[in-house]
């Protein structure tokens, strides 16, 4: 390999897939690491900000930070046990040594204003040359910058941010980017941190000692919070991780759950269905909510609830309703979507999007994830407020009067909208979760007229979502399309797992979706979308299916499907969006609906299985 050729990797690829990588984060950004040491993606200060580095996006103009061990050698990469500090660890003929990656966790406003990203290599057995090559590209690789460097300090800075970095090895400076080359002993480490500076955050250096602390402090956050875990069963290490990934997804200064902290990640490779999920969608950090709580993190359930009515989301004045299917990490409601032309995208599957055009998008089931979250978190967390009570009985009031219209459905599809079962299903949980928290709390609300829609949609869905040809539940009203949403019919309570119109339904989705225990969403061939281009299987799928396996009682199959799904994970545990046919992770990654759905599947075979 060319030292410092962002366009070749040591392998001799351009791209490491999506798979490799692991994820670091502070609860306000996040980075992913690639297994051969290499920083491929980094927004600062926020989730939704401009790249600095987008190498996995544009292996050319993205940007990276590359640091790897200076002659040929084996990787293998890790999680510091319980946290989200991550270690890529080289085995060379003369030594072996590793890279300890985090972002330390903060609460004083000026250093958690900081961002700081530090990167700590240190040598565990004989000796090791390194090289480390930093190369930010700004504002998506688009906003030229300068860079100051002198002995160990070196000052990045464009029209929108400047970062500083620090190192105990020298740094030398070459047009744009920083280098560095060292070699380690047995028991030595250098120490790498990048700072976003402001006008009142300046440069600081990081010694070998304060990295230290900050190490163990940061393992010290992650392993304090996973502790409050009541999850106790058989599939621990996974259901753990699961939780880690999501805390990560968490925006703390508001309470947001985004879906992931990347944008653009192919769902088929050289294919246009690539989205930028760094937002906050209603029903993922519902059903993230619903996950948490399964687990025992309550405070992520009220930060969230915090979120809902401090930036009043369920009071929206939007032309689809109270809600809008997605929001800003902020609250904003406005996320226009663009085409970022200059870059090729992961592997050229092009465009590159920021933003998303889908918030103008009607889709019903929204409000059934979110009041079902609300509910839950009445019954397990803590009584809702007076306040957020009027909130929800106004929403189950516009529920009442608007269910019974066509929308754009669950999947997003950009084909037109349409009389999605899904989405009357959802309808029927949010005025049903209503009117059961209304009974329990003794709560006024307009009890029959809710009733009556509830009912309305039940008989709907058992008429004209049923479709007697196929011996199912479909897609779409009086139509015969399949659809993998249908199985959270037993989940949401809307029928019995043993009735022989579900179970009839189970063996369907089976005969026409499922392939080895991995599940498709649909067929877009039969159920055109609107995209060109086909997609993977759909991970939350796979584990939706799992879960209505066991309410069905059928948990030796449930079982299997479970343990060969998670096979698919990563080397770390992680899940992106979508499987593809060769086995491939694709999508946005790390995605936060595959692994709140990993546990609750675990959650509730682990209950069954006894």
């Amino acid at each position: 390999m060319e030292f410092g050729n962002g366009s070749v990797r040591a392998d001799g690829s351009r791209y490491v897939p999506i798979s490799e990588h692991g994820l670091i984060g502070d609860l306000r950004t996040a980075a992913l690491v690639g297994t051969d040491g290499t920083i491929d993606w980094y927004c600062c200060p926020r989730f939704d900000s401009p790249s600095v580095f987008a190498s996995i996006l544009d292996a050319d103009r993205g940007g990276s930070w590359e640091l790897a061990a200076d002659v040929p050698a084996r990787t293998r990469q890790f999680y510091f046990p319980d946290t989200n500090v991550l270690i890529t660890r080289f085995y060379a003929a003369d030594g072996v040594a590793e890279i300890q990656d985090f972002l330390p966790i903060v609460d004083e406003s000026r250093e958690a204003a900081r961002h700081r990203l530090i990167r700590r290599v240190i040598c565990v057995r004989g000796n090791l040359p390194f090289r480390a090559r930093i190369a930010p590209r700004f504002g998506y690789g688009a906003e030229p910058h300068t860079v100051r460097a002198q002995a160990q300090e070196a000052v990045f800075e464009s029209s929108s941010l400047s970062l500083a970095l620090t190192a105990t090895a020298p740094l030398e400076c070459d047009g744009t980017d920083v280098w560095s080359r060292f070699k380690l002993l047995e028991g030595e480490s250098v120490v790498f941190a990048l700072d976003r500076i402001t006008d009142d955050v300046h440069p600081r250096a990081c010694p070998r000692s304060e990295a230290e602390e900050q190490f163990q402090a940061t393992v010290k956050f992650w392993s304090h919070w996973l502790g409050q875990s009541r999850y106790r069963g058989r599939w621990r290490e996974m259901v753990h991780r699961s939780a880690l990934a999501l805390k990560l997804l968490t925006y703390a200064p508001t309470g947001a759950i985004v879906a992931a902290p990347t944008t653009s990640l192919p769902e088929q490779v050289g294919g246009e269905r690539n989205w930028d999920y760094r937002y906050v969608w209603v029903r993922d950090a519902a059903f993230c909510v619903y996950a948490m709580l399964r687990l025992g993190f309550t405070s992520e359930a009220e930060a969230f609830m915090g979120f809902l009515s401090d930036r009043g989301i369920l009071q929206g004045p939007g032309p689809t309703g109270p809600l809008q299917i997605m929001y800003g990490i902020d609250g904003r409601r406005d996320l226009p979507e663009s085409e970022l032309l200059h870059l090729e995208g992961h592997l050229g599957s092009a465009p590159v999007r920021v933003g998303n055009a889908a918030t103008k998008q009607l889709q019903l089931d929204i409000y059934g994830a979110l009041i079902d979250s609300v509910y839950l978190y009445d019954k397990w967390g803590k009584p809702i407020s007076s306040g957020h009570w009027d909130e929800v009985g106004a929403v189950v009031d516009w529920l009442c009067d608007h269910w019974d219209q066509p929308d754009e459905g669950i999947w997003e599809t950009r084909g037109g909208r349409r009389d999605y079962v899904y989405s009357r299903l959802m309808c029927w949980v949010a005025i049903e979760r209503g009117i059961r928290m209304a009974n329990r709390r003794g709560l006024p609300a307009d009890l029959p007229r809710w009733r009556q829609s509830r009912d309305a949609i039940y008989r709907q869905i058992m008429r004209e979502g049923w479709s007697a040809e196929r011996g199912a539940f479909v897609q779409a009203l009086d139509e015969d399309v399949l659809d993998a949403a249908v199985l959270m019919m037993p989940m949401a309570k809307f029928i019995s797992p043993t009735d022989p119109k579900w179970l009839a339904t189970l063996d369907a989705l089976t005969t026409d979706l499922v392939s080895d225990s991995l599940v498709y969403r649909y067929d877009p061939e039969a159920s055109p979308d609107g995209l060109r281009g086909s997609e993977g299987t759909f991970s939350i799928c796979s584990f939706w299916y799992v879960e209505a396996l066991t309410r069905a009682g059928r948990l030796e199959e449930a079982r299997l499907a479970f343990e060969k799904m998670l096979t698919y994970a990563n080397h770390l545990g992680l899940y992106a969006e979508e499987i593809g046919r060769t086995g491939e992770q694709l999508g946005n990654f790390p995605q936060a609906f595959t692994h709140l759905s990993l546990i609750s599947a675990a959650f509730n075979l682990d209950r069954a299985l006894g």
